[in-house]
Order: C-alpha cells, then structure tokens, then sequence
C-alpha cells in the first residue's frame, strides 16, 4: 500500500513538472543548437543574419542559433561540409560550385538580388579607369575560390583580359583590405559597405565598378545576381524541415523589417561594435546598400541562371559540367512563412 502510494508521488511529481515546463518554457530544455557559420559578419551583404538575432527573431522561433564569422565564403562552404555548421550565411554561387562537384547544397532564403560588391580602384593607381587597364596590376579578393575571385575573373574576361595577365591577391575583408589599399600591396579589389564608404571618406579609393544596385549589376553581369543567402546541405535539409521553416521565417521577418525602416533605424538595432566612433559613415553605407536586399527572401525570376553563366565563363570545375539549378534552391520554406 505504501508503495502504490510513492509510486503515485513520484509520477505525480513528473507530471506536475512537465505542465510547469510547458507553461515555462524557460524551464525547459535548450532546443538543439544551430550554427550557422557566416563569411564576414560585419559586412553588410550578410547584415540579415546579425540583425534577425538583435530583433529576437531567432528566439522568437524557438530557435537556438549560434552565429560564427569566417573571413571568406569559400571558408564557410568547407566548415559546411565537415559538418562542423548547419547552415552557411553566404553566396548562392557556392551552391552551383559544389553541384559540380558530387555536393548538394540548397539555398533556401536569398538575402539579396545583388552580389553587394564594388571594385575599388586605389588612389595610387589613378590609370585604371576600367578592367581594361588591369594588366600587370595586383587585384585583391577576400579569398582564392571565394565570390570575389569569380567576379573578378569574370568582370576581367569581359574586356579580353585573362588571368596570366594581372595578379590576385587575397586580403581578406574589412580592415585587412583597407591596410592592402594603404599599404599599395593592391591596385584594385573587390570589396563590400561598410569598407566601401571608409575608403571613399578617407579618399584611399574610389569606384570602378558597382555591383550594390540592380542597374549596376545588370550592365556588369548581364542580369540580376542572386548573392548572399542561406545555404545548408540537402541531407540536412530533409531531416530538418521544421527548423528550416523557423529559420526561413526569422529570415523573412527580418527583410520585411529592413524594407520598411530606414537606414538610421536599421543601424540603431546593429551593435555598436559594429559602427564605432564613427556612425554616420556605416548608415551612409547602409543607405548605399539598401537596393540591394530582397524583400521577401525568394529567388529571383533568372538569376540561377546569370550566376550559371558568369561561373561557366571563369570557374573551371562549371565549365562543361551539367548543372541542375532547381536542386541548387527552393522557394519552398519562404512560400510558406505567412
């Protein structure tokens, strides 16, 4: 009798105590961790993935996701296949890239319709007016295999110039480019805001070519450009539908936020880390940037298309490959976020 009565405590206490941790979920345990590794935090071609944590947007979805920062996408893409990140906050070409090698990559939230970059032209070398007047010159990109070396190529293969006739340089991004301007280590490089506008304030650089805006890309590229994104494996993909949908909403959220706020208001939800002594320069850059997000997180109508083409002309592992690009992204998850 004494027993039936303990046995009775003990599941009441286990009941009891899973109503509390339903009605707390604080109580509860953690959800697994995400990480989703980014290629260059600060820079505001990936500032979606920074800006959905300040907004609680992740949190909001149940979710416990823990952003890390790579210098270069290309380093992103290899932590991805380790299997060290779930995700990869970076550009969409990667995914065309690793089809052609065995790898299925998915982009399932397309951050912006434009690659975000600018070819900056140093101040010490004012004889470069376009990429017809690179030869012999040293041209820096964030990393070898990385966006910026395919962009490079391929705006340089535009004007007859092959790569046996200019050097590349990987800089990195951020500082470490502004120090590889400075310093005269590079003529040219391809970079992204805020670094742009701190060059154009200090008068270390100006603009060669622009790729922030729709027309710019379009006269450069030949159509839009789908560029940063979220990316995982497919493998991951399909044993992991709920957590893609939760990510796909705070995604979209937060470019539904970006597309109604300005460029002041944005900056106000960024850590202060990330704009220093120096605020008004990062919202100039931000307002330079802004054209360039999407607003609702889909794949634009030919763009797979524009970046298969520009990989097939100056990546050797997509040239000649068969490339199915519907396996490349899905709309799916951003279709369904209401």
């Amino acid at each position: 009798m004494q027993r039936n009565i303990v046995c009775s405590s003990v599941c009441f206490a286990f009941m009891l105590l899973a109503v509390i941790c339903a009605a707390n979920p604080a109580w509860a345990a953690d959800p697994p961790k995400i990480t989703i590794m980014v290629g260059g935090i600060t820079k505001m071609i990936y500032l979606p993935a920074k800006l959905a944590e300040q907004l609680g947007y992740f949190a909001a979805e149940g979710l416990n996701v823990e952003l890390q920062s790579q210098p270069a996408g290309i380093d992103s893409e290899n932590e991805l296949l380790a299997g060290a990140v779930q995700g990869v906050i970076g550009f969409y070409d990667h995914a065309i890239d690793l089809q052609s090698k065995g790898k299925e990559i998915s982009a399932i939230v397309i951050f912006a319709q434009v690659p975000g970059e600018v070819e900056m032209v140093s101040s010490k070398a004012p004889m470069i007016k376009s990429m017809a007047d690179i030869r012999g010159k040293t041209l820096g990109i964030t990393g070898l295999g990385a966006s910026t070396n395919f962009l490079t190529l391929y705006l340089a293969s535009k004007q007859g110039i092959t790569s046996k006739d200019y050097l590349i340089l990987p800089v990195g991004a951020d500082n470490t480019f502004i120090a590889a301007i400075q310093q005269g280590r590079i003529d040219a490089g391809m970079t992204t805001e805020p670094t742009v506008s701190q060059l154009l304030k200090t008068g270390d650089a100006t603009v060669l070519i622009d790729l922030r805006t729709v027309d710019g890309t379009v006269k450069a590229l030949g159509g839009l450009y789908p560029a940063s994104s979220l990316y995982v494996q497919r493998m991951w993909l399909d044993s992991h539908m709920v957590e893609a949908t939760k990510l796909a909403r705070a995604f979209v959220k937060t470019l539904k936020f970006i597309n109604t706020h300005s460029a002041a208001q944005i900056a106000e939800k960024m850590p202060k880390h990330y704009y220093g002594n120096d605020k008004e320069t990062y919202i100039q850059a931000l307002q330079n940037s802004l054209p360039m997000y999407s607003a609702d997180g889909r794949m634009p109508a030919g763009g797979p298309e524009t970046v298969l083409a520009v990989l097939s002309s100056c990546n050797p592992n997509v040239k000649g490959k068969s490339i199915n690009l519907s396996k490349t992204y899905t709309n799916a998850f951003v279709d369904a976020v209401k």
